[in-house]
């Protein structure tokens, strides 16, 4: 059996803008259209030949272009992008409710889809009957309906309301029917698109534990959230969609950070340049104008081994010295939390207070064996204290810089071995020594 779940080459979809879809009501309007059709056609063709060449190409757009990927059996992928860049549609054409115009897709195995609150289910039904329904049209027979049907009912929440029809359900109420139904029928390939905001916190925890165990027994998932939290707790691997292409496809924790960033093309200064200046500025009293991520050589690096001292180098230019300055540096993670602080005031003595005018080099050595592998992004600020305690921005660099932590020295090994809520992983001392009769005699009670 091949280890393919999914297979897309040359995936395309092409839609005309202000194009409305046919719906007929009753016979008689279908009749109607047909007889009316040869009219309408040439209306069209018509006012399209008065219409400009160059003009005719913006009566459509590419939803999706040139899209192309493997899944492997198994995988957990997420699928990240702005509103609009396409996500929910490769996730229609793979579930099959639309046709793509071009490029074709190879699903291996029953395929399961929850791409928006209520789907497949009958807004008349109960929600019992609707389990049935949605299962039937999945392919289920109705003794594996029945063996898990409880399961189901448990698992939603809705046991109370399971006989009233799903008209009368908050949206809330069918997105816990519906993915209870999607999540518990053993798919081979689980489709899933943005409806777990609809569902409480609660909920919302219950269904990321029922897509972790869908995972780890073995069958395929494809997750598109705009939590990063859940892609990065979830997925190893993951997609950013931007304008109808997949402009990259790598490690979650690397397509989250692109996303966070705004670099959707993967090419933005924060992890190209290295180091990253900045132009100067006269009328600022004290500003960054250079800053370099340094490995254990000392020359610029990305990425740097957790048993490593990074090390950021600065050049910052005083124009106008006040004894009140303080240069902060941070990292904050790819869920955007800030992971690491501090400042030139850290310790007394130094710093940018009672400085000269001038062009000063500053570099900053942070602990070894501290940051959990992982993305992380750099951040400098200059700061001037204001009334109450409070401080003023003076210069600020937010996430200019990104920087790669990986282990591959020590026991502790890669990323996902840690809790995906670890913030920070530092290397205790740890000692073992026999414990002194005395303190045994106690326990045992002798």
């Amino acid at each position: 059996m091949s280890d393919i779940a999914i297979r897309v080459e040359n995936l395309g979809k092409q839609y005309r803008i202000g194009a409305k879809q046919e719906r007929y009501n009753r016979f008689t309007e279908q009749v109607m259209d047909s007889i009316t059709a040869p009219i309408r056609r040439a209306k069209q063709a018509l006012q399209r030949s008065n219409v400009p060449t160059s003009s005719r190409s913006n009566d459509t757009i590419w939803a999706l272009k040139d899209v192309s990927f493997e899944v492997q059996r198994g995988e957990v992928v997420g699928i990240i992008g702005r509103n609009g860049a396409g996500k929910s549609t490769l996730l229609k054409i793979l579930s099959r409710i639309t046709e793509p115009t071009t490029g074709r897709v190879e699903l291996h195995g029953r395929v399961s889809s929850l791409l928006e609150v209520g789907t497949g289910f009958h807004p008349e039904l109960t929600g019992r009957e609707n389990v049935f329904l949605n299962g039937a049209i999945l392919g289920m027979r109705r003794e594996e309906i029945e063996r898990k049907f409880d399961e189901i009912v448990a698992f939603s929440g809705v046991e109370q309301f399971l006989d009233t029809p799903v008209k009368r359900y908050s949206s809330g109420m069918q997105v816990r029917l519906a993915f209870a139904v999607a999540a518990h029928l053993e798919p081979e390939i689980l489709l899933i698109d943005e409806v777990l905001a609809v569902g409480d916190a609660e909920f919302q925890k219950k269904c990321l534990g029922k897509m972790g165990e869908v995972a780890r027994g073995g069958r395929t998932v494809l997750f598109v959230s705009h939590n990063m939290d859940a892609i990065s707790a979830l997925c190893k691997k993951a997609f950013v969609v931007n304008e109808g292409r997949i402009s990259f496809t790598g490690h979650a924790p690397d397509a989250v950070g692109l996303y966070l960033l705004g670099d959707m093309d993967g090419a933005s200064g924060a992890g190209v340049q290295n180091p990253v200046r900045f132009p100067r500025d006269p009328k600022k009293p004290v500003q960054v104008l250079q800053i370099a991520l340094l490995g254990a050589s000392g020359e610029p690096a990305h990425t740097l081994e957790y048993t490593e001292s990074p090390h950021i180098h600065l050049l910052i230019e005083v124009n106008q010295p006040a004894a009140d300055y303080v240069c902060i540096l941070s990292l904050r993670d790819t869920h955007g939390r800030m992971v690491l602080h501090t400042g030139d005031n850290d310790e007394s003595g130094g710093g940018l207070a009672n400085v000269e005018p001038g062009i000063y080099g500053c570099r900053v050595a942070l602990p070894e064996r501290l940051l959990k592998p992982g993305r992380y992004f750099l951040s400098a600020r200059i700061k001037r204290q204001a009334h109450r305690g409070t401080r003023l921005d003076i210069d600020v660099r937010d996430e200019i810089l990104s920087m790669n932590v990986r282990d591959t020295v020590t026991r502790r090994g890669r990323e996902g071995r840690y809790p995906p809520e670890t913030i920070v992983a530092p290397a205790a001392l740890w000692r073992f020594e026999v414990a002194p009769v005395a303190e045994v005699e106690t326990l045992s009670g002798g």
